[in-house]
């Protein structure tokens, strides 16, 4: 009888990784966005874990875009460098091994490889509202 709720939990978990996913890697070419982990986190309820690897080829960049009301990210460079502008912030480049955060409400202005020559790698990890199901929306 337990079955049926994991079930239920790990089809919603791939349904929010895909609409993570499928928008930001079809709108930004040379940006790959693939879920990494989906969980609901036990000790807070309504809260869950979503992390995301976004691969940058050489010189690509993702559009400004804003992600869900609730959602507080931490983003660790995992390869490369990365130039990034949060809000009204300075652009600054992160290189592997360095991490920033964006808090709920956020706009992320700039978010590319620094680099035209060598790819870039990103984990973005999401705690997020678990009903929230567009977590990256683009700016006009």
């Amino acid at each position: 009888m337990k079955i049926r709720p994991i079930v239920a939990a790990m089809c919603a978990g791939l349904a929010l990784t895909f609409a993570i996913a499928l928008p930001a890697a079809a709108r930004d070419a040379g940006v790959t966005v693939t879920p990494n982990f989906q969980h609901a986190i036990p000790n807070i309820p309504g809260k869950s874990l979503t992390a995301v690897v976004v691969d940058y080829a050489p010189g690509a960049a993702s559009s400004a875009h804003v992600h869900a009301k609730s959602a507080f990210i931490y983003a660790y460079v995992v390869s490369g460098a990365i130039e990034s502008q949060v809000n009204d912030g300075p652009k600054r480049v992160y290189h592997a091994g360095e991490s920033f955060f964006e808090e709920p409400g956020a706009v992320h202005r700039v978010s590319r490889n620094a680099s035209s020559t060598a790819p870039a790698k990103l984990l973005a990890v999401f705690v997020v509202d678990s009903g929230d199901k567009a977590l990256t929306t683009p700016l006009k």
